[in-house]
């Protein structure tokens, strides 16, 4: 599929979607706000096919906005929203962690746009960072306790 959003830079708002998202968020009210993370993820998680993931780049903004309330995430958000997010629902956490597998899950349209373009290795990293801030990596005991 082809890329219908203009990109400029491999962070979760640089492209003409998730700015335009950003900007949408700025004018909402604050509930609104809470809400429009949850549909933008939910969107993307209820995705069966590479069809039904025109809201990927909202979706991995939205998970960015999440992270950006978890330690480690603070600079997830940068370029994002002018205004204060609210503070989301715990289980947003959740959704950001399945939205973001299922964009780079096949088939997903943005993944493969970003792994045509000599910048997809930084976008994945993006991607993983999002996901370690919101699920960090478990460090194995030595023994059991």
């Amino acid at each position: 599929m082809s890329d219908p959003m203009g990109t400029w830079d491999v962070g979760p708002f640089g492209n003409d979607d998730a700015a335009d998202f950003a900007y949408d968020l700025d004018e909402a009210p604050m509930q609104a706000r809470v809400d429009m993370i949850g549909r933008a993820l939910d969107r993307v998680i209820d995705a069966a096919d590479d069809s039904g993931l025109p809201d990927a780049p909202r979706a991995v903004a939205a998970a960015a906005l999440i992270a950006a309330q978890y330690p480690g995430g603070e600079s997830a958000s940068t370029r994002g929203p002018s205004t204060p997010m609210p503070q989301f629902p715990a289980y947003f956490r959740e959704l950001a962690i399945n939205a973001l597998d299922r964009v780079i899950t096949a088939p997903a349209w943005l993944t493969e746009d970003w792994d045509a373009k000599p910048e997809g290795p930084a976008w994945r990293r993006t991607i993983a960072d999002l996901r370690n801030v919101l699920d960090p990596p478990q460090e194995e005991a030595l023994f059991d306790i």
